[in-house]
Parts: structure tokens; C-alpha cells; sequence
């Protein structure tokens, strides 16, 4: 099929205007070809869909996004074939269309994509392309001030779903509100029959959860409740209850790892998962059963989690000064809080909060995390970032000794305090907003 003459000039334009953001300000470029590309020409991404060979698949929800997406991509990879996927987590329309206006051209297209999509934006990414499958991972709330209540984001998806009739669904039946998006003719279901802790984490959570209603208007109940508003629940009232899983899994959570038994079919198979946390198995789950769904055996999988490396700021470690530092991205009450259960509390603490746009605005998400999981650390706790002073106050009420605050506005004096130890055993634990792990990502130490 032959392209408009702007999509091939699209194409120029946005390698030329990603060499300049380059040498000009060193930034990452995650979406600034993607915005020059979509004013240049804003039809740009319907005709990127015919540069690749087999599925387009698509990644929503609140938390886990681009873990699930990364895991994705790499599964398929290792299965032998080439993915085109915004790796890096630039969401929107405009981080969408700069992937593939950077890595698409006349003579070269993909097996396959994998995209990740901000939940508002994935009806808008629908007008543009067709996705074969569609995985959503949880609902949680998440940035008031930009998408408002949970019903208005499960409003967008469910929106979107209706325009793409022939989309495949992988759904997590955990999750109250993403299993009644079940609303084209091929959905299956995955979720946890039970989860056992090896390690030394805090597993209850102080954060309060949100109370869910039955389409009926009745609460719903749990016979189990694994965080949040996940686990198995149903009504009393008109007997809506967790859907039957396709995929269903027993989760083993060690320190740094974890080990799912996945029942598919009548078959069972058996996977570790070297990220750490219940909600990593939440996303490797999904991952997986995208994968077999796909076609790809288990033993593949299994080779790609063995190779898997996070995506920086999701389980992310990296060496500062000799140090061990471990950094996990921080943005709503419910992910920061699951985060928290894993803290290191023998290691020094960076907390590093901006309120930028990307961030969200509205701060209040921090007296609804459960940062009480810090009270009994045995090192610094500093607090950075445009909120620093905030993110104190916060620790202050979570009863963190007054002694062990460290207020330092500069993220990268403030990591530099963390690292100033001359012991290199001391580890280092680091959980910025959004915008303040995109600082974090391009310092030097």
C-alpha cells in the first residue's frame, strides 16, 4: 500500500528533530519526535499499523503498565521474532508515535508491537490503530486532578474496548472493576488462587482501602483480599462474584523473587520471577498469559524471565558510588504502598517527590500511602524533590524519629548524602515520582 508522501516526510522529520533534542539538550527524546511528528501530521499513526507482520497488543491500567508491557515485549523476543514497543513508558499518543516514527521505515516493519497506553489515552490510541489483544492490569486511584474517580478511568477503557469489537482481552479477575470489562466476544481471565510470603516483608498494609459497590449498589464482600481491592470477592446481594481464571496461579513471594504455579487447561507449569513484590507477580502473570495465549510455549517464557531486566525505576538496581541502590518508581497510594512492604528499612531511604504535571498536581495520594512501613528504619530517611518539605511532614505523622528526617530539595545531593557512607555494604533504597526518576535517570555519579 503506498503512504501519503507526509507519512515518509514524517519520518525525516522525526529523526531529525531526535538528533536535535540530542545534541541539544541530552534528554532521552521519549516523545518529542512523537509531538513534532503528530502536528506535522496528525493522521501519522493509522498507517503504522501496516508495518507490522502478525498481533498488535496493547497494555492498560493504573499500576504495572510497563513492567507487564516489558516483560511482554521480551517474552516475544525470545520467541525469535522483532517487537516494536515504547520500552521506555512515554504513553501517550505522542510517546506512541515517536517509537514508531523512529523505528519504523520504508523497507522495515515489526513481527509484532506492544504498547503501552495511559488509560485515558488508549480511546484515542483506538482511533488510530486496531489492536489484536488487549491486556489490562489493575484499576487504582491515581492522579485526581487529571483523571478524576476510578469510574471516570474505567469509563475511558471500557470506551475504548467498544470501538475495537475483535479485541482479544486478558483481563485480571482479581481486580473488581477491570472484570467487567469483559465486553467482546473473546476475554480470559487471570488472577491468584492463593499467596504464600517467604521473607521478611510487612505484609498487612496501614493504607485504607477502597470500598467497592456492586453494580447493584450493594459492597462487595472477600473470602480473600491479597492488597487493595484485589482478591476474591462477590455480592450478597445479587451474587456477582470473581470470575473463573483461564490462567489461575498459587504465588510463593521470596525477598527478591518470586515462584507462580500457573493451572491452564488442566496443565500446570511452574515459573520464577526475579522481580520482587506481589504486585511484580500480578504483572508477570498477565505477561504470561498474554504469552500462551499468543502461542508461545512455557518454556520460552521461562527463558525470558531468566533474562528479563527491569525497566529503570521499576525494580531497577544500579551502582552509586559503590553502593548498592535499588530504585522503585512511587505515584499513587495503592503502588506506593505495595512498594513500601519492600523497602530495605537497614538501608539509607531517599524520597523524592515532585508535583509536575506528569506527576500530578495533587499531593494528597502521600497521606494515603503507607509510609508507617518506614517506622522502624534504621538508617536516613531523606526527602528531595519539589515536596520535600511535605514528604518530611508526611514521615513525621508515619512516626519516623525527627532524627532520621533529612530534608534536601536537590534529588542529587540528597541521593549523594545516601551514598556518602564509606561502608559499600550500606545499601541504598530510592522512590521518586515520575518526573524525579526522570532526573534520577540521566545524573552521574
Amino acid at each position: 500500500m503506498v503512504k501519503p508522501l507526509k507519512f515518509y516526510l514524517s519520518l525525516l522529520l522525526a529523526r531529525a528533530s531526535y538528533c536535535g533534542i540530542k545534541l541539544l539538550t541530552k534528554s532521552s527524546g521519549t516523545s518529542f519526535a512523537g509531538k513534532m511528528v503528530l502536528k506535522f501530521y496528525p493522521e501519522f499513526l493509522a498507517n503504522c499499523p501496516d508495518y507490522i507482520k502478525n498481533d498488535i497488543v496493547t497494555v492498560t491500567g493504573t499500576n504495572g503498565k510497563t513492567t507487564t508491557s516489558g516483560l511482554i515485549s521480551h517474552i516475544i523476543e525470545t520467541d525469535g521474532y522483532s517487537v516494536i514497543h515504547n520500552l521506555k513508558g512515554a504513553n501517550m499518543l505522542t510517546g506512541v508515535a515517536n517509537v514508531f516514527a523512529l523505528e519504523v521505515s520504508p523497507l522495515k516493519s515489526f513481527d509484532y508491537a506492544v504498547i503501552e497506553s495511559d488509560e485515558a489515552y488508549l480511546r484515542k490510541l483506538y482511533d488510530y490503530i486496531r489492536s489484536d489483544y488487549l491486556v489490562v492490569t489493575n484499576l487504582f486511584r491515581d492522579q485526581l486532578d487529571r483523571y478524576g474517580e476510578l469510574a471516570t478511568t474505567a469509563g475511558f477503557i471500557k470506551e475504548a474496548i467498544d470501538k475495537n469489537p475483535n479485541l482479544k482481552l486478558v483481563l485480571n479477575a482479581d481486580d473488581p472493576l477491570v472484570a467487567t470489562f469483559n465486553r467482546t466476544e473473546y476475554a480470559v481471565y487471570y488472577g491468584f488462587d492463593s499467596v504464600e510470603y517467604d521473607c521478611n516483608y510487612q505484609h498487612d498494609s496501614n493504607a485504607p482501602s477502597e470500598v467497592f459497590n456492586c453494580a447493584c449498589g450493594d459492597p462487595l464482600l472477600y473470602s480473600k483480599r491479597f492488597f487493595a481491592q484485589q482478591g476474591h470477592y462477590y455480592c450478597r446481594k445479587c451474587g456477582y462474584k470473581r470470575p473463573v481464571c483461564d490462567y489461575s496461579a498459587s504465588a510463593k513471594i521470596y525477598a527478591d523473587f518470586s515462584e507462580l504455579t500457573v493451572s491452564h487447561k488442566e496443565n500446570v507449569y511452574k515459573f520464577k520471577v526475579y522481580l520482587s513484590g506481589l504486585y511484580n507477580a500480578y504483572n508477570a502473570l498477565a505477561a504470561i498469559a498474554l504469552a500462551m495465549e499468543a502461542g508461545i510455549s512455557h518454556v520460552t517464557i521461562q527463558d525470558a524471565l531468566n533474562t528479563y531486566k527491569s525497566i529503570f525505576g521499576r525494580t531497577e538496581t544500579r551502582e552509586i558510588k559503590g553502593h548498592k541502590a535499588l530504585i522503585q518508581l512511587i505515584k499513587n497510594p495503592t503502588g506506593a504502598s505495595e512498594v513500601l512492604k519492600t523497602v530495605d528499612l537497614e538501608s539509607n531511604i531517599v524520597i523524592a517527590i515532585n508535583d509536575n504535571y506528569a506527576d500530578g498536581r495533587d499531593i494528597s495520594w502521600l497521606w494515603d500511602s503507607d509510609f508507617e512501613q518506614l517506622r522502624d528504619a534504621k538508617k536516613l530517611v531523606i526527602t528531595s524533590g519539589i515536596r520535600a518539605n511535605d514528604m518530611a511532614l508526611r514521615l513525621k505523622y508515619a512516626g519516623i524519629s525527627q532524627s532520621q528526617i533529612v530534608v534536601e530539595p536537590s534529588i542529587k545531593k540528597a541521593i549523594e548524602i545516601a551514598a556518602a557512607s564509606g561502608d559499600k555494604d550500606e545499601n541504598i533504597t530510592i522512590l521518586p515520582s515520575y518526573t524525579a526518576l526522570l532526573k534520577i535517570a540521566k545524573m552521574k555519579f
